[in-house]
């Protein structure tokens, strides 16, 4: 039996859900349009806890969302995972975020592109088959009304994630099926998270850091006129 603690902060949606044997016993969301990590995910963690009646010390691995993904959200699920790890000397498993998002839907044929978004017309984008196995690397890319031709040329292609609404009015192609309200989240997590620990496939606490794909940049502020 494997109990495991998945976190998911790599955008918006604040998730945390813990698993048996990759079935998850409860789940705590939030996505209010904010980044709310730093108030509600400790809260969240100690809840699902408290609810389960599992004491931390009973977990048998850490699991969180390693990116890409927003860099603050990532710094904070990253974070608190590691401290959890040292602290009760248990595994951390890493989660593609982008392989965890396109678990989201199922489709019979065709393609499934996750979208994150990555600042005015950038978004983060990798390519999955029907059965979530990755056919094109994770890219950060600007979207045009070229995109992911060659995967709609011939077939359904289905894109989600907080990247889609930007690229809906630019990728217009009849084969482009835009699914709305998907997001990364500790519920798609808890089977992949399963099937690394059995493998145990883990992570070196000490040195993990999230997979940014691109360097931080801060946007300086406006300089305000002087007033006289």
């Amino acid at each position: 039996m494997a109990i495991i603690l998945n976190i998911e902060t790599a955008t918006k949606n604040c998730s945390v859900s813990l698993a048996e044997n990759g079935i998850i016993i409860s789940i705590k969301e939030l996505n209010n349009g904010n980044y709310s990590h730093a108030e509600v995910l400790h809260p969240f963690i100690n809840d699902i806890l408290k609810e389960t009646n599992i004491n931390s010390t009973k977990l048998d691995a850490i699991a969180v969302s390693k990116g890409p993904g927003s860099y603050t959200g990532l710094r904070i699920g990253v974070s608190a995972s590691k401290g959890l790890c040292f602290a009760l000397n248990k595994p951390l498993i890493s989660i593609d975020t982008l392989t965890s998002l396109s678990h989201a839907i199922s489709i019979e044929s065709g393609y499934i592109v996750p979208l994150l978004d990555a600042r005015r017309m950038e978004v983060y984008a990798a390519v999955f088959d029907q059965q979530n196995q990755k056919v094109r690397d994770i890219k950060a890319e600007i979207i045009s009304d070229t995109s992911f031709l060659e995967y709609l040329n011939d077939n359904k292609v289905y894109f989600l994630g907080d990247g889609a609404a930007k690229c809906k009015p630019i990728i217009t192609h009849k084969n482009a099926v835009f699914i709305e309200d998907k997001f990364p989240s500790a519920k798609q997590m808890a089977q992949l998270s399963y099937t690394k620990y059995k493998k145990n496939d883990i992570e070196d606490v000490a040195y993990f850091e999230p997979f940014y794909l691109k360097d931080f940049v801060v946007i300086p502020e406006k300089k305000k006129k002087p007033i006289f």
